[in-house]
């Protein structure tokens, strides 16, 4: 049972909506700058210094590794040298007793 006269507005509903959209985001962005925990400028400068750490750590990483393959560069030459010596020596009796022969 309907008690008074009831008449439609003549308001856009989603004029009200966007309305209250604008409003919404008003009072969030007023509660995540008090809730936030570093200005703009400290955010800043901390991105900063952990960029240029791990900057740092990746030229780190990069040496090691340079200095790791120039380690191993260089064993695996001697290894080569001891290897050719070695096998002139097990070849010298075989070189010798050819010549012999020719």
């Amino acid at each position: 049972m309907r008690i008074g006269k009831y008449e439609t507005s003549e308001k856009s509903t989603a004029g009200t909506a966007v309305t209250f959209l604008m409003i919404g985001i008003g009072a969030g962005a007023l509660i995540a700058l008090l809730l936030a925990p570093k200005t703009g400028k400290q955010m800043r400068k901390e991105l900063r210094r952990k960029y240029d750490d791990a900057r740092d750590t990746l030229q780190d990483w990069s040496e090691d590794a340079r200095d790791r393959v120039n380690d191993a560069v260089d064993k695996s030459a001697e290894w080569a040298e001891e290897l050719r010596d070695a096998a002139r020596e097990k070849a010298a009796p075989i070189a010798k007793a050819i010549e012999k022969r020719l």
